[in-house]
């Protein structure tokens, strides 16, 4: 009976973490970078500079 709690829970967070996501994930696009205050940094945001998203492949969009 304890396997039976057990898969239950799992099962709980399986499907917690698929809810609203869809089980294949189209990949998103790129965010529009260079504008109010955003620019893009190859590789990671430098210090003090929050990181956004991706510009383009290597790239992350960051914010002053």
């Amino acid at each position: 009976m304890k396997i039976f709690s057990f898969l239950f829970a799992l099962l709980l967070v399986i499907f917690h973490g698929a809810a609203g996501t869809g089980f294949a994930q189209r990949p998103r696009p790129f965010l529009r970078c260079g504008y109010r205050g955003t620019f893009c940094s190859p590789g990671i945001c430098p210090r003090g500079n929050a990181y956004l998203g991706v510009c383009r492949s290597g790239y992350s969009c960051c914010k002053w």
